[in-house]
């Protein structure tokens, strides 16, 4: 073999190498939703976080196990009472929150939550299943039960918590156990240990960092709320909310499973909503909130997410503060932030892409095929 030849060869060799190095890299720490692989390791994702995800067939596979707790959130008693996997405990949403000085949807004090955690038998170290459905009763269930419930319970204290990815429904079509008998529950000595300093964030916090270049305030809520007059005593939303509706990051057929990993990255990059910002989760009351907030902060790791619990409920009620209506997170008459002066970015060289250089490999292996058959 002469020497160009062994030349040609070569530098075909590395570009296939370094297009195999490229690939790794740029897939290299992405997390891949379960429903992606072939095969699943549950609960999901790996680590120490305290809100994983689990499957129908993890579920199944762990049913009887003693150290579980099962916990059946679905719309109201009647659901639960005419079916529920077996060994579910019933706990309605509706416990979490009370009036404060007026204003609704507020979470109740620790002290009055506490013995409700207690008599459902949960304990901190133990992990506790939580799942919804649409309601065989009354087919009332929006699917948010479930982040609702899975917030409050680690905002109230409970470390170790698994979501039923797909919830009761899928668990139905599936055709797994239900059950109408009630479970035997021991009550617990649970002690609750709030969270809401490190979850939530004031209305006065917010006002001060909001409109941050590093910051992302979104609403949950659908479009047609964010953007007119709804339910609540002002129309339109908080100045700077960028509007991203829950539902888009939920199967469409099954508000309680998620969308592939790829989809939802891909919805979140069109809000601007990366792990290098501060991610603020908010709607009208808080409750769709969770849906976003629990999916950020626990399913994708994002390092700094915080929730405003008061939400639209607690802004609009202040006749201080200023909405925005239409599908901007400015309105045109309104100023927008002051920025802060920036050195012009320098564009960013671009790599080439896998098929780039495969192609490049190619077109030098057959340029070397020819160069022997001509030699």
């Amino acid at each position: 073999m002469k020497k160009y030849e062994i030349v040609v060869l070569l530098i075909a060799f590395a570009l296939l190498l370094g297009a195999t190095f490229l690939v790794v890299a740029e897939n290299f720490g992405n997390p891949v939703k379960a429903s992606e692989m072939g095969e699943i390791d549950y609960p999901y994702p790996a680590g120490d976080g305290i809100v994983k995800w689990v499957s129908t067939e993890w579920l199944e596979e762990h049913l009887y196990d003693e150290d579980l707790v099962i916990l059946d959130v679905q719309p109201g008693f009647p659901d639960y009472i005419k079916a529920h996997i077996p060994g579910a405990v019933y706990m309605n949403e509706g416990l979490l929150r009370v009036p404060l000085n007026g204003r609704p949807c507020v979470h109740v004090p620790s002290e009055a939550i506490e013995p409700v955690l207690q008599r459902v038998g949960l304990k901190a170290d133990v992990p506790v299943v939580v799942y919804t459905g649409k309601g065989g009763f009354n087919n009332s269930g929006d699917g948010l039960e479930q982040t609702m419930m899975t917030y409050s319970l680690a905002r109230f204290g409970q470390d170790n918590i698994y979501v039923l990815d797909g919830g009761f429904n899928k668990w139905q079509e599936e055709g797994r156990e239900l059950t109408k008998v009630f479970p035997e529950v021991e009550e617990s000595d649970f002690e609750v240990n709030c969270r809401v300093s490190e979850y939530a964030i004031s209305m006065e916090e917010l006002k001060e960092i909001k409109d941050d270049k590093g910051v992302v305030l979104l609403d949950a809520r659908p479009a047609k709320a964010y953007e007119g007059q709804a339910i609540w005593i002002k129309p339109g939303h908080i100045p700077g909310a960028v509007n991203l509706p829950w539902v888009s990051l939920m199967d469409e057929n099954n508000t309680c499973l998620l969308k592939s990993n790829e989809e939802i990255k891909d919805i979140l990059k069109e809000d601007g909503v990366t792990p290098d910002k501060t991610i603020i989760c908010s709607c009208g009351t808080s409750r769709e909130a969770t849906a976003e907030f629990t999916l950020l902060k626990w399913y994708l790791g994002y390092p700094d997410v915080r929730i405003y619990e008061g939400s639209f409920t607690e802004w609009s009620a202040y006749p201080e503060n200023p909405t925005v209506t239409g599908p901007n997170p400015y309105h045109s008459e309104d100023a927008l932030p002051e920025a802060v002066p920036e050195e012009p970015a320098v564009p960013e060289e671009e790599t080439p892409g896998f098929g780039a250089v495969i192609t490049v490999a190619g077109l030098l292996s057959v340029a070397y095929l020819v160069i022997r058959r001509r030699g």
